[in-house]
């Protein structure tokens, strides 16, 4: 394979990590966000909190823990770890190709 693709599998490589990662990080900034009873008012916490509940639509819900923030962290945060870890092997693969 000529150097031109190989660098277009890393370059793309290198986008679906930076996606993984801003993704993990939108989510445990709102985990952050939660845990230290951020403004909800605030156009800055609203978005993070609009974009996580988007982006842990499938997880959010999954854990029926007794305490709230208990079920914010395991939601969101099993969001952001499986974004980070699909992310960075998809990203892996496509590198070695």
């Amino acid at each position: 394979m000529s150097p031109r693709y190989r660098t277009g599998s890393n370059s793309a490589g290198t986008v679906v990590a930076v996606i993984a990662d801003i993704m993990a990080v939108i989510l445990g900034l709102w985990i952050l966000m939660y845990l230290l009873d951020a403004n909800r008012a605030n156009d800055l916490v609203r978005f993070v909190h609009d974009a996580a509940d988007w982006l842990a639509a499938w997880s959010r819900d999954l854990f029926t823990f007794d305490e709230a923030w208990a079920r914010v962290v395991a939601g969101y945060g099993l969001a952001a770890v499986v974004y980070l870890f699909v992310g960075h092997a998809i990203a892996g693969r496509l590198r070695r190709h």
